[in-house]
């Protein structure tokens, strides 16, 4: 099994499609969105930034933690407390 990849949440915002990957942070983890059809534009829905750490922001949105387990949501990492 592959050593889980920290994130650090400076590392993170690196990662907001513009060069590379689509990443987002919930709950600790840290997610690839990039084949996910909603997030090719950068900003998802209008609302939420690539990059950033979303945890407080799927209160607001039409969806549940069911969006993580879709076939475009690859898990790859965590998030570091620090």
């Amino acid at each position: 099994m592959p050593e889980e990849k920290i994130f650090t949440r400076r590392q993170l915002q690196q990662f907001d499609g513009d060069s590379g990957p689509i990443l987002i942070a919930y709950q600790g983890k840290v997610y690839d969105l990039s084949d996910c059809p909603k997030w090719w534009a950068g900003m998802h829905e209008g609302m939420h930034f690539p990059g950033q750490d979303l945890t407080s922001e799927l209160q607001d949105a039409p969806h549940g933690e069911e969006v993580f387990t879709r076939p475009c949501v690859r898990l790859v990492g965590r998030l570091s407390d620090s």
